[in-house]
């Protein structure tokens, strides 16, 4: 829970940094603001789609395991491949 809350102070600092650097014309701070926003944003959306994948799991242990041995057999498969 402290990591969304984390997530989204960087998400606002990145967007103040990027405010100020596009105010200042420094491209510099406007790409680091940028960087610091999206990867807030992503590390977001990652957090939500592991916690939505481990509800699925949780609710439905036997699809998972159908899924990750489907996934299994289609990576064994790939790499088997020469």
């Amino acid at each position: 829970m402290f990591e969304k809350a984390e997530d989204k102070v960087n998400e606002a600092a990145g967007k103040a940094q990027e405010v100020f650097g596009r105010t200042t014309n420094s491209p510099g701070d406007t790409v680091k603001g940028m960087a610091q926003k999206y990867a807030s944003q992503a590390s977001n959306a990652t957090r939500d789609a592991t916690d939505t994948l481990r509800d699925q799991v949780t609710s439905n242990p036997i699809g998972g395991l159908a899924i990750a041995g489907a996934v299994g057999i289609v990576i064994g498969y790939l790499l088997g491949r020469k």
